[in-house]
């Protein structure tokens, strides 16, 4: 087996932690886009939202050290970079950004993969697009999205690796690497947010990634969705619920699972631990069962699932003994 390319995973480390400190070291680029708390806010004071464009920094640098790699992918999240910044600093309309996120996903797989199968084609082209607006969604509690990125991307960069998949591998690790320097400045009390231009490449990257290994033989197609199941389960239901209530989706609330956690009491630092539980718990399930037989693949599913329900389950329970 080829060793793992650590250069270029350090390099993202070290660029996204300069840019970091140089973000928040600078009043003039520190005040560039700030997050104002407001009653749907889970923060309480004025934050930085800008520490997305040091992942994007360092995941670009290791790029440029790292030889081969997913660069369509990473071209398309780039393109995604720039607008979701421009969404960041003016406020863009909601139909110019989900259609931008439409565009990169077709363009992607327009680009890497062959699909004969028009209904086929369309059922990823939302799956990619879902992936970087549920990651959007998820990124309201500190550390949580970063987190994620780094256990996410992580177990896509081990099982890339062990698979001879090195482009996909390296550049998983990249994003874990450039997302665990961000998590040091964004654990509770969180310093800086990672902000639209962070969430949506990084989400477009976890979908994009996800079907370029499928295609590749990395690992099956249900493997990013178990990798990613505590994000995509509770923007799913959150969004399934808020549809059979009649209310307008688009507008920003505070009913995930994760929000419900920190405000029974648990904080951002207790949600955080119970939420990388959960991200470990799947990814290591999704690693083990991604060369089983099929049987056991199915039987980790369902295990998985029924496990996360039941985290379900037991938030809602408390939460509607705490508002009555």
């Amino acid at each position: 087996m080829v060793p793992m390319p650590f250069a270029p995973a350090a390099a993202a480390f070290i660029v996204a932690l300069f840019c970091l400190w140089a973000l928040l070291a600078s009043t003039r680029l520190r005040r560039l886009a700030i997050d104002h708390p407001n009653e749907r806010s889970l923060h309480e004071r004025p934050v930085p939202r800008t520490g997305g464009l040091a992942i994007v920094a360092g995941v670009a640098a290791a790029s440029a050290l790292g030889g081969p790699a997913p660069w369509t992918a990473l071209a398309f999240a780039a393109a995604l970079g720039v607008v979701s910044f421009a969404d960041d600093l003016l406020g863009l309309p909601r139909l110019a950004r989900l259609g931008a996120h439409l565009a990169a996903a077709a363009g992607v797989l327009a680009a890497e993969i062959s699909l004969r199968d028009p209904v086929f084609f369309a059922i990823l082209v939302l799956a990619i697009a879902w992936y970087a607006n549920l990651y959007n969604f998820m990124d309201g509690s500190d550390g949580l999205a970063g987190g994620m990125t780094v256990i996410g991307f992580g177990a896509y960069a081990i099982a890339a690796h062990s698979a001879g998949a090195q482009p996909i591998a390296g550049a998983s690790a990249a994003v874990a690497a450039a997302a665990a320097a961000f998590l040091l400045f964004n654990f509770h009390p969180a310093r800086i947010f990672m902000g639209d231009v962070g969430s949506v490449p990084l989400g477009f990257l976890a979908g994009a990634f996800g079907v370029l290994g499928w295609r590749e033989g990395v690992w099956p197609l249900w493997f990013p969705l178990l990798v990613f199941a505590p994000f995509v389960c509770d923007a799913t239901l959150t969004l399934l619920r808020r549809l059979a209530r009649g209310e307008r989706i688009w507008r920003a609330h505070r009913e995930h699972y994760y929000q419900r956690l920190v405000r029974m009491g648990f904080g951002h630092r207790g949600t955080a631990y119970i939420e990388y539980a959960a991200m470990l718990g799947c990814a290591a399930a999704a690693l083990y069962a991604r060369d089983a037989a099929p049987g056991m693949q199915a039987a980790t599913l369902a295990g998985a699932a029924l496990v996360l329900l039941a985290i379900a389950v037991w938030v809602d329970l408390r939460w509607r003994r705490a508002i009555h």
